[in-house]
């Protein structure tokens, strides 16, 4: 059966209230896990790129736009206990080292490898010698790139599969390439997901399926115009339901 993923990312915007409201959208829908975003603000970025402006709800630096989108570890709790209360899996994609650490502590089933971190060689390092089942999405990647990672995962017996991945936000739907589904799963002989950032539910994670993926990866908001970079890239809970119907018939 396709694993099917509710990806909350930073769409709740600080908001633990509106990260237990999607995580339940996510159960509702029959989702088998929700993921979220994890980075430590001062290392991912430049101080420069910190300290520029930047006008947001959160303040009127980048620094404090990225700030207010993170979770603390102590909302993490909150959120693996609510996880468990409501029966689904939850994990995150690291951005940094420390942070990948620093979630070790909840013993989530399963890790992801964001497009953006394919190339952190460390971080990839640091995932897989914890050998949970890992989701490595290829976005701006070239072969060569993937391959690297792959190999890594392998060196240390870690299971793994990749994600066929466009990362434009939202996506061109001439864009989405799906044949490099069946290409991939040809030539790392593993399986291959879709994470997919295109407008609308099922227009192209159908064909993907149909292609192959044993995966579906797709961001879930409230409300597409709501502030954030991924809001509008997003599924609003009927798209998420159609989604998810729509891959199980």
């Amino acid at each position: 059966m396709t694993f099917i993923c509710a990806e909350i990312g930073i769409n709740h915007n600080g908001s633990i209230a509106i990260t237990k409201k999607l995580i339940d959208v996510a159960v509702r829908c029959g989702c088998d896990a929700v993921k979220f975003q994890k980075r430590n603000v001062e290392m991912v970025y430049t101080k420069e790129t910190l300290d520029s402006p930047r006008e947001s709800p959160f303040g009127k630096t980048t620094r404090e736009q990225k700030l207010g989108l993170e979770l603390s570890l102590k909302q993490y709790s909150m959120i693996d206990k609510y996880c468990k209360k409501q029966k689904i899996h939850w994990y995150v994609s690291s951005w940094d080292v420390q942070s990948q650490i620093e979630m070790r502590k909840f013993h989530t089933k399963y890790n992801k490898i964001a497009s953006a971190m394919l190339i952190h060689k460390k971080l990839l390092e640091t995932v897989a010698e914890e050998k949970k089942y890992t989701f490595i999405s290829t976005g701006m990647s070239s072969i060569k790139q993937i391959s690297d990672a792959v190999k890594i995962f392998r060196k240390y017996k870690c299971p793994f599969e990749l994600m066929h991945c466009h990362s434009t936000y939202p996506m061109p739907h001439d864009e989405a390439n799906l044949k490099m589904i069946p290409i991939l799963e040809k030539k790392f002989k593993c399986k291959v997901g879709y994470s997919g950032h295109e407008t609308g539910a099922t227009n192209v994670s159908i064909p993907a399926v149909m292609l192959g993926a044993s995966s579906i990866e797709r961001h879930v908001t409230f409300n597409r115009t709501w502030y954030g970079y991924d809001q509008a890239a997003s599924l609003e809970p009927q798209g998420l339901q159609r989604l998810v119907r729509d891959i199980r018939i």
